[in-house]
């Protein structure tokens, strides 16, 4: 009898997270022999938790090939750290039960480090168990902070968004500056790793364009050296343009803006460094400022998606069914960069040990030596990712995204808790 698959996505959601799902879904079509029915979490991990499975085959077919083109988790994603098994058994044995009655062999999971450690700790339990499962991890984090893997999906097309809407608002506030609005800044996401703020550098022409100042979480922010720079900035230029991560820290470690309520990861809320270093500025400096903060806009923004990106995320999804069929397992699948003039990369894949809960940060190689920016490697390094675009289809002058309905399989145990 053939085995079903489970599969579902984790954490926080990406432009072309569902072309992942897309990639998956195709492949399964022409693997019909060897798979049995494509089941997909309802929210994530907790759609096993619940045996809320949801039964792609009921979907409508016209909806599901949307997927590739819409934004945000089109099956619901979540922010769900299963704890140590030998202390909280009753929630992986409640997955093993799941899986058992519905028949899956096969657990794909679309997400960032944290859910790697999730499907590491669920590959593990159901060998110790004597269950056969192959467990495969399907990367997926506009963070970009994934080691092994060259980049995640997920980032090309935030990188592009970002680049883009600092390009755009340079313009702007240099119009506006004379008389005006002096400093414009822009919070985008990035605990400990840079690459998000990092990507508004690809714009830069020169030593006096913007964006004039990137704030990294790899660089200790110092207020005074801040404060020196912006007004050099507004001197010689009349404006400054700013790009600060969110996990900027000062000396003492501290998040500049950080509340004390924490996530189900259990990481500290961030947000908020955009008015606080706004409020510093217009306190010391006397400038206008105007502030944005990306947030869910960054990672929603399909309608501008790399078209890198859509396509590295879908073949992720595709490939993912010929390592099951080869029983590899307790892997996450990779994106690695061939060594060629021209940019091209192919699908790999590396232990699950090797990225759960591990943090790839900007190498010292990608930061300019005053703190404030780039280097050209870096800049290299992400324009790969951004190049081409991959428009949604439109219906009338509105992208044309899929609605699923989430038709769930029949449930065969007791409601769990």
């Amino acid at each position: 009898m053939k085995k079903n698959i489970f599969y579902a996505q984790s954490g926080g959601v990406t432009p072309v997270i569902n072309a992942t799902a897309a990639g998956l879904i195709d492949s399964l079509s022409k693997n019909k022999s060897c798979f049995g029915k494509l089941f997909v979490g309802k929210n994530g991990i907790a759609g096993a938790l619940n045996e809320e499975l949801i039964d792609v085959s009921k979907e409508n077919p016209k909806e599901l090939k949307k997927l590739l083109h819409t934004p945000g988790g089109a099956f619901g994603s979540c922010r769900i750290k299963l704890k140590d098994p030998v202390k909280n058994k009753k929630e992986f044995q409640r997955i093993l039960d799941v899986f058992k009655a519905h028949n899956i062999g096969y657990f794909f999971y679309n997400g960032g480090g944290d859910s790697q450690d999730t499907t590491l700790k669920i590959a593990n339990y159901c060998k110790d168990n004597n269950y056969d499962l192959i467990c495969i991890g399907l990367p997926k984090t506009i963070d970009n902070d994934l080691p092994v893997t060259d980049n995640c999906p997920g980032f090309g097309s935030v990188a592009k968004y970002i680049a883009i809407s600092t390009h755009e608002a340079s313009l702007d506030v240099e119009s506006m500056a004379n008389s005006s609005t002096k400093v414009f800044l822009l919070e985008v996401m990035g605990r400990h790793a840079g690459w998000l703020a990092a990507s508004a550098g690809i714009i830069k022409k020169g030593n006096n364009t913007p964006p004039h100042i990137i704030l990294l979480p790899e660089v200790t922010f110092n207020i005074k050296n801040f404060l020196s720079e912006v007004k050099k900035t507004v001197i010689n230029n009349g404006y400054c343009v700013i790009v600060a991560s969110e996990g900027i820290k000062d000396h003492k470690n501290n998040f500049i803006a950080a509340s004390d309520t924490k996530d189900s990861f259990g990481h500290a809320h961030l947000g908020g460094v955009a008015p606080k270093l706004s409020n510093m500025i217009t306190t010391k400096l006397n400038y206008k400022v105007h502030w944005a903060v990306s947030d869910y806009l960054q990672r929603a923004a399909r309608h501008i998606a790399s078209d890198v990106d859509v396509k590295q995320a879908y073949a992720i999804g595709y490939k993912s069914l010929d390592y099951a069929k080869a029983e590899i397992t307790g892997v996450m699948l990779t994106i690695n960069k061939k060594n060629t003039a021209s940019y091209k990369w192919d699908i790999g894949y590396t232990k699950l040990e090797n990225v759960a809960n591990v943090e790839k940060i900007l190498p010292k190689s990608y930061i300019s030596k005053n703190g404030f920016g780039i280097t050209l490697k870096c800049k290299n390094y992400i324009k790969n990712l951004v190049q081409g675009e991959n428009y949604p289809p439109y219906l009338d002058g509105m992208p044309d995204y899929a609605k699923l309905n989430h038709p769930l399989a029949k449930k065969k145990l007791k409601k769990f808790r």
